[in-house]
């Protein structure tokens, strides 16, 4: 097999960036005088996670062709994550993400994405629609639908891969990407139908779905095409119910929050690992549930993403 036709575990498609976290907590912005660096985005994340957990993991994104920019191709390499697919966009600056961080349950996150991200600047015709659907897991995000071209280079890589394996939808809702939730929901109904896992928390299932009753969430998105609806809900724990009529409610692991950014991230990970496993539904809650608790208990995202052994570790001892 040639490397350009290599079978991956994962292919995560969405955004990419650079995180910059105080390395002080409980401090606002104003105040903050040491930063740290780091590999950012969901997608991205994801793929960090996953290839942690000794998986083979590729992004499809785009970076701004800057230090930035050259400081993640870096980064991805190191986190063993294969970056053919991540191109630069000379018209637009890597973006930047700052936080502040407020434990346990405060995060606020500052977006620098102006004009344009680079990631949103993903094309139809730049796509490798044989290494989509060759891959064992497809993972793309809400974010990515909510501009053009990446919107439709989106839809055309879910319909390429007609749900070949396993297709999975990060519901991903950020607010201000969107104008209005009514604005994004024909556009996520329109990838579920195309997908066979959705996940997401109740605010990402309400843009979905309308509804925010963690059951009634998940029934709906199993009507709207896919198999396998992953209800995150916080401090409620995790509800995952499967079309076979398989459900799995599964509470959050305890730990002392530092930063609760990346934990979602860590949770798909890990939830993708379980999947390519073939776990049952339970144990892959639970793993991956451990898994996003890790992170929270750390200060960064991708480089707080947890070994096998440490997911084992915590499992055994709670």
């Amino acid at each position: 097999m040639t490397e350009s036709a290599r079978h991956f575990d994962l292919i995560t498609m969405g955004r990419i960036g650079v995180d910059i976290y105080p390395l002080q907590t409980g401090v606002p912005l104003t105040q903050v005088e040491t930063f740290g660096k780091f590999l950012g985005g969901s997608a991205t994340n994801v793929a960090v996670a996953a290839a942690r957990l000794g998986r083979s993991t590729a992004v499809i994104t785009r970076t701004g062709n800057d230090p930035f920019g050259a400081y993640l191709h870096q980064a991805l390499k190191e986190f063993g994550v294969d970056d053919r697919w991540v191109t630069p966009v000379d018209a637009y600056p890597t973006p930047v993400t700052f936080c502040e961080i407020f434990p346990p349950d405060d995060f606020p996150l500052y977006f620098y994405r102006q004009p344009k991200a680079p990631d949103l600047e993903i094309h139809t015709d730049e796509l490798d629609f044989f290494g989509i659907r060759a891959a064992r897991i497809f993972w793309i995000t809400g974010t990515g639908l909510s501009e053009e071209p990446s919107r439709s280079a989106t839809l055309a890589a879910l319909k390429a891969r007609d749900k070949a394996g396993t297709t999975v939808f990060d519901l991903d809702w950020r607010p201000m990407f969107w104008k209005d939730p009514e604005e994004a929901r024909p556009y996520y109904a329109e990838a579920l139908r195309h997908t066979t896992v959705a996940v997401g928390n109740l605010d990402e299932c309400e843009v979905a779905t309308g509804l925010r009753e963690p059951r009634a969430c998940a029934e709906a998105l199993l009507e709207a095409g896919v198999e396998l609806a992953v209800v995150k809900q916080g401090p409620k724990g995790v509800l995952a119910v499967h079309r076979d009529g398989t459900t799995a409610e599964v509470p959050p692991v305890p730990v002392e929050v530092v930063n609760g950014l990346g934990a979602g991230d860590a949770f798909g990970g890990s939830l993708c690992h379980g999947l390519l496993a073939g776990w049952e539904l339970e144990k892959i809650m639970r793993y991956a549930n451990a898994a996003g608790a890790l992170v929270a208990s750390r200060l960064a995202c991708s480089s707080a993403m947890p070994t096998e052994s440490e997911v084992k570790d915590l499992l055994a001892r709670g």
